[in-house]
């Protein structure tokens, strides 16, 4: 065996023999406990910076406790008002007024609370909600006109869009390089409250009384609502930079995205109301719930995860989206629940990615101090898409059946590919 050459090296006038050099030894292979960890770091680590930040604990538990009742309102109302007056038609038809209602006074909510402040707007709305809520259940308890249901649903829609708020805070008080991560939260939260939401609801109609659903979930907005405005420090000022985004609606700016919001929610709705008539139709409906809680689980993991990684373009996520898509159309052919489970599950971890990254662009477009209003319009983009989507998908379960009326959620997505492609990219 060749004998190893002895290093040298000189300092100042002094020769020095150094040991020999030798191969390093290999590294031990990491145990798969300290790959588990290393993982775990990599996705907390991003968002443990996130709530570190003070007062962010605060605000974010008082967001959530007001975000939760925006999945409870709907289906607590239909199911107080069919089971008082014995109509789901008329259920249905107030629903879609407090919707229709919202889609028109939400953005004008949301101006006041960029111009005068979120603790001098959002509580005394909130308030007016809170007591829309109370008239429907009193109304729907006298048996009193059905108008007076229409006019009291109607009124909750002064309800100021929490997410817009929350997402309008992280947006004061983080630097843009963690924008992506916060942004990927407040999706992962919407998905949280959007699933729990129904299934609380649900449970405390059927449990309670018919009426508990509202008014638990009345009760939920307003503390929330008190909570997270108390965190005052945390407020962005309103109006923004003096003088910035006065008089400069954000519409113009954000309506190519818009028409992306509105195919998403095209998506949301179809695929929705599709998935229940067709597990109906195999004699699961008792199932819907459950498997329709595996999409928003979906959505709320991809968002958590997203926000730990590096942001991907918008056509890269609605490529993603529009090939998941295709997947329940496929399941659905094959007669059981545990494709289309499985399918729909793929599918919600695909929107998640496209509704951070389009919300990002929302942020980045809307001139400054008009950033509750810019999401608070695509909330309501979204909000019309789904009310589209879901009418649409009626209408094709009826005379096509469920197995083609999966082909709506598909084209919707691919819709959202074709729209978003053409959307101008942001000037850096």
């Amino acid at each position: 065996m060749p004998q190893e050459t002895p290093l040298m090296a000189v300092t100042g006038t002094t020769l020095v023999l150094a040991a020999p050099a030798s191969a390093p030894a290999s590294a031990p292979a990491p145990s798969p406990a300290s790959v588990r960890c290393s993982a775990a770091v990599r996705l907390l680590g991003p968002y443990a910076r996130l709530f570190a930040v003070p007062g962010a604990r605060g605000f974010t538990a008082g967001n959530l406790l007001a975000r939760l009742p925006m999945g409870m309102f709907g289906i607590s109302a239909v199911m107080m008002i069919a089971g008082q007056r014995g109509s789901y038609a008329l259920a249905g038809a107030v629903t879609a007024t407090g919707m229709a209602a919202t889609a028109v006074v939400a953005p004008w909510t949301a101006r006041l609370v960029d111009r005068y402040g979120q603790a001098r707007i959002a509580v005394p709305a909130t308030v007016i909600a809170a007591l829309g809520s109370l008239s429907l259940v009193l109304c729907v308890r006298a048996q009193a006109p059905a108008w007076t249901l229409f006019a009291s649903y109607a009124a909750t829609a002064t309800t100021p869009n929490t997410g817009s708020m929350s997402r309008a805070r992280w947006t004061h008080l983080l630097p843009r390089s963690a924008h992506h991560t916060a942004m990927s939260f407040e999706q992962a939260a919407d998905e949280l409250c959007f699933m729990l939401g129904p299934v609380l609801a649900a449970f405390l109609c059927t449990a309670a009384f018919p009426e508990a659903g509202t008014l638990t979930g009345a009760a939920l907005l307003l503390t929330g609502m008190l909570v997270f405005t108390a965190h005052r420090a945390t407020e962005p000022p309103a109006g923004g930079t003096p003088g910035a985004g006065r008089g400069r609606s954000p519409l113009r700016a954000l309506l190519p995205l818009l028409g992306l919001f509105l195919a998403t929610g095209l998506v949301f709705g179809s695929l929705e109301v599709t998935s229940v008539a067709h597990l109906a139709a195999l004699g699961l409906g008792g199932t819907s719930g459950p498997v329709l809680a595996l999409q928003a689980a979906g959505s709320c993991a991809a968002g958590l995860l997203y926000g730990a990684r590096r942001p991907r373009s918008l056509r890269t996520c609605l490529v993603w989206l529009a090939g998941a898509m295709a997947l329940p159309w496929a399941a659905a052919a094959t007669g059981s629940v545990l494709p289309l489970a499985a399918a729909l599950l793929s599918a919600g971890m695909a929107t998640a990615p496209v509704m951070v990254t389009a919300m990002g662009l929302v942020q980045s477009r809307t001139p400054e101090g008009r950033l509750n209003e810019g999401m608070t319009l695509a909330v309501t983009a979204i909000l019309a898409g789904i009310a589209a989507g879901s009418a649409t998908a009626g209408l094709a379960v009826d005379r096509l059946g469920t197995g083609t009326a999966y082909l709506l959620p598909a084209a919707a997505a691919i819709a959202a590919l074709i729209v978003g492609s053409a959307t101008p990219r942001p000037r850096r």
